[in-house]
Parts: C-alpha cells; sequence; structure tokens
C-alpha cells in the first residue's frame, strides 16, 4: 500500500548575512548614484561585484551563504554513525531496477531524487521504489541546464511541478530538493521554503557519470568516510564499466563493504529530518 501524500508545510525564510546585504547595498548604492553623480563608475562596480560573488556562490554546490543546505547529515544523526546515500537523475528503466535488487541485497535504503519527467515515463519503478521502503525527492521536472538562471517564477514553475509530478505518482511529497548538478542562485532559498523543501547537496561524489572505474569512484567516496556523510551516485546519466556495467552497479557492493567495516549505517533523508 502506497502511503497517503501529506502536503508540506510552508517553512519561514532567513535570508543569509549575504543575501542581506545584498538586498540592502542595491538601493543604498542607487541612491550614492543619485545623491553623488560623478561616482557612477564606482556604484556600478561595486554593484558588478556583488553580482559576480553571488553567481560564484550559486557554482558552489556545497555551499550554505544563500541559504540553507544539507552537505552533512545533523549531529545528532552522525552521533549514531549514520550516513546517506543519494542517488540523482532517475528513475532509468535499464538501471534503476537493478540498484533497487542491489540495495534489497544488502538491506540499505537510499533517497533517489528523480527528474519529473522520468517518473511520468516509468511511473512503476518510480512507485517501486517507494514501495521497497526508499524515499523520492525532488530533483526538478526536467533537470533544465539553465536552472540557475531562472528567476524566481520559473523556479518556483519548476520546482513546484516536479513536486506534483512525483507526488501524484507516489503519493508522497518529497521532502528535499537538489538542484540540478546542484548550481543555483539567490532565488533559489525562498521558493523552497514557500514549498516547505529542504535543499540537499552532498559530503562526497564520485563522479559516475563520466568514470568507466568502479575503484576509483568507490575511493572518492570513501577515502574520508565518516558518520554523518551524504553520498552521491547516478542511476540517470551513469557511466558505464569497461564491461558493460552500469558504474552504480559496480560500486554499490564496494560502498556497502567499506561502510561496514567502519561501522556505520544507511538512512534516508527523510528519515533523519524526521526525527530531528
Amino acid at each position: 500500500m502506497m502511503p497517503r501524500m501529506t502536503p508540506n508545510k510552508p517553512m519561514r525564510w532567513r535570508p543569509t548575512a549575504l543575501v542581506s546585504s545584498t538586498f540592502l547595498l542595491h538601493p543604498a548604492l542607487l541612491a550614492t548614484m543619485v545623491a553623488v553623480p560623478h561616482l557612477w563608475r564606482w556604484v556600478l562596480a561595486i554593484i558588478l561585484a556583488n553580482h559576480v560573488l553571488i553567481t560564484l556562490v550559486g557554482l558552489w554546490p556545497r555551499s550554505t551563504w544563500l541559504g540553507p543546505n544539507w552537505t552533512r547529515l545533523p549531529l545528532a544523526s552522525a552521533a549514531r554513525g549514520e550516513i546517506a546515500l543519494t542517488i540523482d537523475d532517475g528513475p532509468n528503466p535499464d538501471v534503476t531496477p537493478q540498484v533497487l535488487e542491489m540495495l534489497d541485497r544488502y538491506g540499505v535504503k537510499a533517497s533517489f531524487f528523480c527528474i519529473g519527467d522520468n517518473a511520468a515515463r516509468y511511473p512503476d519503478i518510480c512507485r517501486n521504489i517507494v514501495e521497497r521502503g526508499h524515499t523520492v525527492e525532488n530533483h526538478s521536472q526536467r533537470h533544465r541546464h539553465n536552472f540557475s538562471l531562472l528567476g524566481l517564477y520559473g523556479l518556483r514553475r519548476e520546482i513546484q511541478t516536479g513536486q506534483d509530478t512525483l507526488s501524484a505518482i507516489t503519493g508522497c511529497a518529497p521532502l528535499f530538493f537538489r538542484a540540478p548538478a546542484g548550481l543555483r542562485n539567490i532565488f533559489l532559498a525562498p521558493v523552497l521554503a514557500r514549498l516547505g523543501l529542504r535543499l540537499a547537496s552532498w559530503s562526497a561524489r564520485g563522479f559516475d557519470t563520466n568514470t568507466t572505474n568502479p575503484a576509483l569512484v568507490c575511493r572518492r567516496l570513501t577515502q574520508n568516510l565518516k558518520a554523518g556523510d551524504i553520498l552521491l551516485l547516478h542511476d540517470g546519466n551513469c557511466a558505464r564499466t569497461d564491461a558493460g556495467v552500469p558504474l552504480i552497479i559496480a560500486v554499490l557492493p564496494l560502498l556497502f563493504d567499506a561502510a561496514a567495516n567502519a561501522g556505520l549505517h544507511f538512512v534516508t533523508l527523510p528519515t533523519v529530518a524526521q526525527s530531528i
């Protein structure tokens, strides 16, 4: 039986110091330019520098300068020896069912950040993810390459459409959002707060979309593995080994063995969020 869908409650948006200073800076600089017109070059230079800083921060997926961002699990979760496996860009009809079988074999639960369009094409796979005890999270509706360039309305439409698609298919409203490629802008945090979504990035990623060596991908994920880590792999857009095996399928047994040897166990992101 599919769980009943409960819409997310909006959360209060609190602008960060960088965002607050940006909002205050622009009217102050414009007032300066009106009062002292000959300083216009300095005013434009400062505005440009501020926009460059905002852009660079948006290109840093693990930054918290634009708003809250789960780069690691909370301290209480880490203290319990928990880590999270997150899987992006699916569902994929060739790869995702293999991933689900592998997760069942090792008794691991994961959080799948699904693309709305993919979920609409393969709704049975998306429902199967939830039926097996994993969670489906929001990775936008179309995974647009220009996602970080969208304005307030464009971001809200893309994320809300993904939320509606995934909720209707699975019966569960996603609690987390991950931006395409992790890139974002100053408008994302207030949009997510209004939709009751938390932003999640990662502690370590395997770069399994462009690497054919599973040992290398596993090493990237586990070389500093510790409690509280959020790990990123892909079931959609994943590379394949020289033998044609999807990278994630070759990596998961290595990753699970490394986690077990370190005394760590996997949890889903919503399980942690609902416990704090």
